[in-house]
């Protein structure tokens, strides 16, 4: 058996801003002084006239790239998710939201994976922040393949992104022919009738280690990839919700105001489900290895397991 390819999706954010960057002209990436950790210095290699290094002042950045979106330029503002949602969150709300300027936001090292770098720089509170935004569009992809084609996806949408990538390297799981990225619309990755997974990001993955687990217990489990946190697919949530029963939404962030908070708002409203949310529970990151960290909040395809079965 061939071992499994892993990328880290920041990656595929670096590649895929390669390949919009030879096809359009108006793109242009700028960065905040970390170039080689979100991977746009592929981007600056191949195109250095386009690429601005900000340099550390990233509420500057959100300013420069929603100038640049008024000269007809596609500006893609690069930065650590915690410093792109957090410490610029008045920038993006004011400068990029509330105009509905065509910016799109890269913001890597989201999350717990983030690992050394410790409770400080690992972001778990982003997704929530952009979704009090009007009108901004909220992308995780899954993978390597994922990442590049939310890149282009991104692209081609008229009106501010937001995409989260990680640091840690994952399996690609969309290597396939059909693969096929659509903006607000989730991917069914194994269907069943005991119970829905709705995965976000890394936890696709993890979650569909989780299923095979679930399925030796005697758990059939559907596994729905949503890449779009925002809009959400709501036909397909109310879909699946409808067949099993009981829905769990697994992310890497926190269960306030991320996924399956999104996914609770929809149930709520439109189809009353039993939901359990598997994420990060009120409760700050820590420093240690990433793959350890995932592990211990029981983010990994074992705990995710755990918590599914003792639910089901």
């Amino acid at each position: 058996m061939s071992e499994v390819k892993k990328y880290a999706t920041r990656e595929g954010y670096g590649a895929g801003l390669v390949e919009i960057g030879k096809k359009y002209k108006d793109v242009v990436v700028l960065d905040a002084d970390l170039a080689e950790a979100t991977k746009t210095n592929m981007f600056k290699k191949e195109f250095p006239d386009r690429h601005i290094d900000c340099g550390i002042a990233e509420c500057n950045m959100m300013g420069v790239a929603a100038g640049l979106a008024l000269t007809g330029k596609v500006p893609f503002a690069s930065s650590f998710a915690m410093f792109a949602a957090g410490r610029a969150f008045e920038q993006v709300r004011n400068t990029i939201g509330y105009p509905h300027i065509n910016v799109k936001i890269g913001a890597t090292h989201a999350g717990i994976s983030v690992g050394e770098d410790g409770a400080t720089h690992q972001c778990n509170e982003d997704i929530a922040l952009m979704r009090t935004i009007p009108g901004m569009v909220i992308l995780n992809p899954s993978d390597y393949v994922e990442a590049k084609a939310a890149v282009q996806a991104a692209y081609e949408f008229n009106g501010p992104v937001y995409m989260r990538f990680g640091r840690l390297a994952v399996p690609v799981i969309n290597d396939t022919p059909d693969y096929k990225f659509e903006i607000g619309k989730g991917i069914v990755l194994k269907e069943g009738k005991d119970v829905t997974i709705i995965a976000t990001g890394l936890c696709v993955s993890e979650s569909l280690k989780a299923a095979q687990m679930l399925k030796e217990a005697g758990i059939d489990a559907e596994i729905i990839n949503m890449h779009t946190i925002k809009p959400l697919d709501e036909e397909l949530v109310l879909t699946s919700a409808k067949k099993t029963g009981k829905v769990v939404t697994v992310e890497e962030h926190s269960v306030i105001g991320g996924l399956g908070s999104a996914v609770s708002d929809v149930l709520g409203e439109k189809l009353p489900t039993k939901v359990l949310k598997i994420g990060v529970h009120d409760r700050y990151g820590e420093s240690g290895p990433a793959a350890g960290l995932i592990h211990k909040y029981e983010l990994d395809g074992e705990g995710i397991f755990k918590q599914i079965k003792a639910f089901v």
